[in-house]
């Protein structure tokens, strides 16, 4: 079986939606719908881009040697992701520390490595995880630390319904697993 290309996929994703429109009940060729599938398809297929991204190769293409090692931290990175259990969103900010050993990564990078993993269907504590794990290998840290707060709307707008309610997960790795004090300092930094 050949690959579909890139705008067949969407095709067939619009395909489904508009049959998703239909067993809700609405009328997809009523005019404030006629172009809804094809419009959410595409939102679909960015919203889960990261599926068809590299985040090591994301992170290779900015290395630099680096002699120091102590504590970087890059803060409050806002995030975008769609929860895998309801296919709702969730949104935050996430923040990330390493300390290197002989490498340091463009700044923008690590932002970029936030895209790849949230434009995923996510639940957060795997988000924060992924986060930690693709820097520690790409960039063989000494160590990482990402603290990820986050809002679901499939608590917010369905479900038990909590409007101010947030959720924080953290993780870490390296140094960062034997060493409070270093743990400490992360959190210093970020507040």
């Amino acid at each position: 079986m050949q690959e579909l290309s890139e705008n067949e996929r969407i095709d067939a994703v619009a395909s489904h939606v508009e049959a998703i429109i239909k067993l809700l009940g609405e009328d997809p060729s009523r005019e404030g719908l006629l172009k809804t599938p094809q419009r959410a398809a595409k939102a679909l297929w960015f919203l889960t881009s990261g599926y068809r991204a590299d985040a090591a190769g994301t992170l290779q293409q900015a290395l630099f040697e680096h002699e120091g090692s102590q504590l970087i931290v890059v803060k409050d990175i806002e995030f975008y992701s769609m929860c895998e259990h309801h296919i709702l969103p969730f949104f935050g900010k996430v923040s990330i520390g390493y300390i290197p050993d002989g490498k340091i990564v463009g700044l923008s990078k690590l932002a970029r490595i936030v895209n790849v993993y949230a434009r995923r269907l996510q639940v957060q504590e795997r988000f924060t995880r992924q986060l930690c794990d693709a820097v520690l290998e790409s960039l063989g840290a000494k160590g990482v630390i990402a603290v990820c707060e986050g809002e679901h709307l499939c608590m917010k707008m369905r479900g038990v319904e909590k409007q101010d309610a947030s959720t924080t997960t953290m993780h870490y790795n390296g140094v960062f697993a034997e060493d409070a004090a270093l743990r400490s300092e992360f959190f210093a930094a970020i507040r």
